[in-house]
């Protein structure tokens, strides 16, 4: 019988060696590593059967994952294999075999300067209530910028922080804030009870790991109009999108309703992604929105297909659109011109910057 806490051992210090952010264990192929965004086989580990992904789930889970994994045939969580190194995972079954991806998750939380990301966000922390997202694809960034942002708080703050996340990623520890994070199913049900909750925790910064569902998000938007500063996440692509997938979300009659709580309480909008550095590694580029007068009334009146030309236009207000971000990156050639076009939404208007 093979010994898959060595194995796993064995691959985890790879992982820290290669500076890898993801291992991938699949059946019918070597273990493999995503280094600075490539995916990378691990090519003297052989290649794994599906006894193998299996057995190293099971070293891997908690009697309480493991339960739920093999009931329901995946299960998000978090793996602590020492005290220096934490994963983020999911298990799941695919053509009736096991496969694994673990996300490491750095144990020091790097400041706004260390990530390379804009002073400006400090503005949007400093406010006392309100709504603030971090969105953009699956494997951006995200987590990382709203940590650097609940530790800016706990560092220089007297505030009581809670934290609502699936599976629970960065550890803080609490410094001038009281932080107190809870994993859904081991700490509460689900991110809607442990919303209401709050309300009777004396909270001030309130940050939810993933808003899914109506539910969730009307929660957290009334949280925010009610004297909390609430950080959040969304899986979209831009800044007019992200409002988009929140009004669209609810039923046609509640609409309106939520048009109206959203332009009151939203502070801002910051959407990134992670570019090829010409000298290694991954650099944010982004787009910032912020909630003003204009930007408000547009959300109100359903006019959110204007707000990306505001965004365009709106410099003097803090306001960053993408390509702006990339095509300076560009001049400070920290990214190439081909990159640049890749991930911009609008080539054309790019073109014309650099």
């Amino acid at each position: 019988m093979k010994d898959y806490r060595k194995e796993i051992e064995e691959l985890i210090l790879i992982v820290a060696k290669e500076g890898a952010s993801d291992l991938h264990l699949t059946a019918g192929r070597h273990p493999t590593i995503r280094v600075s965004g490539d995916l990378i086989p691990i090519v003297k580990k052989p290649v794994l059967t599906p006894e193998d992904t299996l057995g190293l789930a099971m070293e891997i889970l908690n009697d309480e994952n493991k339960k739920i994994f093999l009931e329901e045939r995946d299960v998000d969580f978090s793996y602590n294999p020492t005290a220096e190194i934490r994963f983020r995972g999911n298990a799941f079954f695919q053509r009736g075999m096991a496969g694994i991806a673990l996300r490491l998750i750095p144990m020091k939380i790097k400041t706004l300067q260390e990530l390379n990301l804009p002073e400006r966000l400090v503005d949007f922390v400093n406010k006392k209530q309100g709504f603030f997202l971090v969105v953009g694809p699956v494997g951006q960034g995200k987590s990382t910028t709203l940590a650097a942002l609940v530790e800016m708080i706990n560092k220089e703050r007297a505030e009581h922080i809670i934290t609502i996340e699936d599976p629970v990623e960065y550890i803080f520890t609490s410094d001038r804030s009281i932080i107190d994070q809870r994993e859904i199913r081991f700490d509460t049900h689900d991110f809607s009870t442990a919303l209401r909750s709050m309300f009777r925790q004396d909270v001030n910064v309130a940050m939810i790991g993933e808003m899914r569902n109506p539910e969730t998000i009307s929660m957290a938007v009334t949280a925010a109009e009610t004297g909390h500063l609430v950080l959040s996440t969304l899986h979209t692509n831009s800044a007019s999108q992200t409002i988009d997938r929140i009004i669209d979300s609810f039923p046609g009659n509640q609409q309106h309703q939520i048009r109206v709580q959203l332009a009151g309480s939203l502070l801002g909008i910051f959407s990134q992604r992670l570019v090829p550095r010409i000298s290694g590694g991954l650099i944010p580029v982004y787009e910032l929105l912020v909630n003003d007068d204009a930007v408000a009334n547009l959300i109100r009146e359903g006019r959110t297909a204007e707000i990306d030309v505001l965004i365009e236009t709106g410099t003097q207000e803090g306001m960053v659109d993408l390509n702006r971000s990339l095509s300076e990156l560009v001049r400070d050639g920290q990214i190439t011109a081909d990159n640049a076009f890749r991930y911009s939404p609008n080539p054309d208007g790019l073109n014309k910057l650099i």
